[in-house]
């Protein structure tokens, strides 16, 4: 009932789930199981098999299924019920940028999705970026950290 940051994650979630799927979030035209998108699809985003089914089939095939099941994956943690299992936002960053890469860099392949935070420190014109340990990275901590 409260708004928080994790809360706001939720939200980010149902969002990358319109996406993907091309759907709106709650849509009556739909049968009664298809009403809340986040009901129809949650139980098909953490199943390989099945998750390539929700994507949104005017895409008609025009998309990397490791990204889909990337993309897919987190919105899964995203949507979790209980918010302390949800990533933190700059975790969602640092999973979908290298989904972005993917479209401009072949190479997408040896790229993964690091157990690190970014630091970015701002200096005139020039960007530092620093690689710190993420703590909520932890293996046995939220595991959509470690979504690859």
């Amino acid at each position: 009932g409260h708004l928080t940051a994790r809360s706001d994650v939720y939200s980010f979630g149902v969002v990358l789930l319109e996406l993907l799927t091309g759907r709106k979030s709650i849509d009556k035209s739909r049968s009664s199981r298809e009403h809340s998108l986040v009901d129809w699809a949650c139980p098909k985003l953490n199943d390989k098999r099945r998750l390539l089914q929700i994507i949104d089939p005017r895409l008609e095939g025009q998309y990397s299924v490791r990204a889909a099941h990337k993309a897919c994956s987190l919105a899964y943690y995203c949507l979790s019920q209980n918010p302390k299992a949800r990533p933190l936002m700059s975790d969602v960053v640092e999973t979908l940028e290298p989904l972005q890469l993917q479209g401009s860099d072949a190479s997408f392949q040896s790229i993964h999705v690091p157990d690190y935070r970014i630091h970015r420190r701002l200096t005139g014109n020039n960007v530092h970026y620093r690689a710190i340990p993420n703590p909520k990275c932890a293996p046995a901590a939220v595991p959509a950290c470690r979504v690859r």
